[in-house]
């Protein structure tokens, strides 16, 4: 082993001497940048923990809030089918009023024309008789005439 010592210039007392200051170094290194590294690690874990944990709260309110916004839109969509419908049966109700009136007053506008034809067809009547009457006075009188010649 002495010779190895005396190869290699192993000083005992350079060795004691390196490893003290390997230790001081160590001990100032460990209190200097590991334990506050260490301690920022812990603390920058804890924060990627944190917004993990958020972002999974996250993701659970946004699938709650597309149920809900699905839900609200199945429900104004059934809505709006329901008064489609109600405006669908309220139109065809006015359209058949507006038939029935319509038929109603072609009725009363037939019935008025019928009036009137009748009318029209008394006076010609009327009309017609007189005439006639009178032609067949006048007939007779030409008739009596040449008969009183």
């Amino acid at each position: 082993m002495n010779e190895l010592i005396s190869t290699f210039h192993i000083d005992w007392q350079v060795m004691i001497a390196q490893l003290f200051n390997f230790v001081l170094v160590f001990i100032a290194l460990y209190f200097i940048a590991a334990k506050p590294l260490r301690k920022l690690m812990t603390d920058r874990d804890i924060e990627i923990r944190k917004g993990l944990d958020d972002a999974k709260a996250n993701a659970e309110m946004l699938a709650n809030t597309a149920k809900e916004s699905e839900i609200t839109m199945r429900n104004a969509r059934n809505e709006v089918n329901e008064m489609i419908k109600k405006n669908k049966k309220e139109e065809d109700k006015r359209k058949v009023e507006a038939q029935e009136k319509m038929q109603k007053e072609i009725a009363d506008m037939m019935a008025q024309g019928k009036k009137s034809l009748e009318i029209e067809k008394e006076k010609m009547m009327t009309e017609l008789k007189n005439e006639v009457a009178g032609l067949a006075i006048a007939a007779t009188e030409k008739i009596l005439a040449e008969k009183n010649k």
